[in-house]
């Protein structure tokens, strides 16, 4: 009864029902009001004319405003309106004005990495152009002096996770977009209630949608009764806003300003296959330790104080603060991160830039495959100028609309030479883009609109580290598991072709 009870009562329901009565109620009211008014069925009918016009002015691409052109045109009554108040590619004005301040101050205190890009420019014109793109646009350093090890599972990673905590003196930082109930974040939320008892400087993000289905309504004011400081991003309401559609999807954790993770994984049992109804679930985690830590740190740093503006002084979190010893470490490292709150595409950015640089081959890891028009152009083309371009995808989605889309892609991919192959175990969640076997990326960053356009996200760029042989190891052992798609094995029904069709046109709102 009490499990019954508590799904009636979840948070979840409870807000999915008042959303449905909120829907409920503006359809019935335009009903109504077009049904007696003919000024206001007019007045509809200009709205739509308005947002059409507004539509095929905005600077977003071609698939999101078919997305949009195709509700307005069906729904001149309501479609229009639904856009012009539904449709806000940035977050609100207020949580940019604190994110955006928080982030200037953080962002002074980036070096320059000037003479590593002039180094790699006699080496690599095309690594060097990627930095350079991610250092002038971006505002992301590269770094060399920092060891970087791969790990190719969330298992694999955790203990080395667990490792690094325990060794805390000073601070913790941790951002994630879940943090759910059981035995990882158990293990995890009992170091940092030690370590916050002892006096270090404890402090979490999470995503309140990530986990709103995995933590309780007040678990922030829990963690804070523990001593452990915590803010949960952009609290989910009750109330029809795009604003929701902007998460922080980022996975980050930072150990005295010396050591940090990132990668796939969230934090939560599946993600170390300890529960998992999507079979085996293969993921990753990328340590760093020494200077590139710094630029995970400022990420945290600007997404704490827009929240919670409590720090005056940043140098205090540097790399070297609480480690005088000079770092070691070959190779260079560029933590970056892509923000809603500009017009710059950073972590599409990337990946292009990598589909247009390569010259041999490239691979990609990547669970969600809602590709727009310049990601499938940028993939066509580098497998027409020979390049061998493959793409591993999971067998099992944990969305299936999603899965359904991205199967849309395949055929026309396939037919223009990109070889794509289905990791067969169970669900893959790693984002890995490995270039010529000498650069690569790894974080968070889904081949999806959500990831690409709407979310916070994060990921590190390697040239030429140690840690290049590892991922390329990973990346020979998923081939192992993994089928490779033809035309003929990729064979639908005409049903189900034709819900891919009619889905893939509302992929961007999905």
């Amino acid at each position: 009864m009490k499990k019954i009870l508590s799904k009636v009562l979840s948070r979840i329901l409870i807000v999915g029902c008042l959303i449905a009565l909120q829907i409920a109620w503006v359809l019935i009211f335009m009903y109504r009001l077009t049904d007696y008014s003919t000024i206001a069925n007019l007045l509809l009918r200009l709205i739509s004319l308005i947002a059409v016009v507004q539509l095929i002015s905005t600077d977003m691409n071609s698939d999101s405003k078919l997305a949009w052109a195709v509700p307005i045109l069906l729904f001149p009554l309501l479609g229009g309106l639904m856009y012009l108040l539904l449709y806000q590619r940035k977050p609100t004005r207020g949580l940019r004005k604190k994110l955006e301040g928080a982030s200037e101050r953080v962002w002074t205190l980036a070096p320059t990495g000037q003479e590593v890009l002039e180094q790699v420019a006699h080496e690599d014109k095309a690594a060097a152009g990627q930095m350079h793109y991610l250092q002038k646009t971006a505002g992301y350093a590269p770094y060399r002096n920092t060891e970087v090890t791969y790990f190719s599972s969330g298992e694999a990673g955790f203990p080395s996770m667990l490792e690094e905590l325990e060794k805390a003196k000073h601070f913790i930082f941790l951002e994630y977009f879940i943090i759910r109930e059981g035995e990882m974040w158990g293990k995890i939320h009992e170091i940092l209630k030690r370590k916050a008892a002892e006096g270090l400087d404890i402090r979490v993000i999470y995503d309140d949608v990530g986990s709103l289905t995995y933590l309780p309504y007040e678990y922030r004011e829990q963690l804070e009764a523990e001593g452990i400081r915590c803010e949960a991003f952009n609290r989910f309401v009750p109330f029809l806003s795009v604003v929701m559609n902007h998460r922080d999807h980022r996975k980050i954790l930072v150990i005295d300003g010396h050591t940090g993770f990132s990668g796939g994984i969230n934090l939560g049992d599946e993600y170390i296959n300890k529960t998992s109804e999507f079979g085996y679930w293969k993921d990753n985690v990328i340590l760093l330790r020494g200077e590139g830590v710094w630029g995970l740190t400022m990420m945290f740093l600007s997404m704490w104080n827009g929240i919670r503006p409590t720090d005056e002084n940043f140098e205090q979190y540097r790399p070297h603060t609480y480690h005088p010893e000079e770092f070691s470490g070959n190779g260079i490292v560029q933590p970056y991160s892509d923000s809603p709150l500009d017009d710059e595409n950073v972590g599409e950015n990337v990946y292009l830039n990598m589909l247009h640089s390569a010259q041999g081959s490239i691979e990609i890891l990547n669970p969600y495959v809602v590709l727009d028009d310049q990601m499938v152009t940028a993939l066509c083309l580098a497998a027409k100028r020979g390049v061998d371009v493959r793409l591993i995808i999971p067998a099992v989605s944990d969305h299936k609309i999603i899965g359904w889309v991205a199967e849309s892609y395949f055929p026309h991919l396939m037919r223009q030479g990109v070889k794509i192959y289905c990791y067969q175990p169970g669900f893959l969640h790693a984002k890995v883009f490995f270039c010529d076997g000498k650069l690569a990326t790894v974080g968070t960053v889904n081949l999806d609109y959500r990831s690409l356009y709407h979310h916070f996200e994060c990921g590190v760029l390697l040239y030429h580290t140690p840690c290049l042989e590892q991922i390329r190891k990973d990346i020979k052992a998923t081939y192992e598991h993994s089928l490779e798609l033809t035309l003929e094995n990729m064979k639908h029904t005409a049903f189900v072709r034709l819900v891919q069709k009619v889905v893939r046109i509302f992929a961007p709102l999905i």
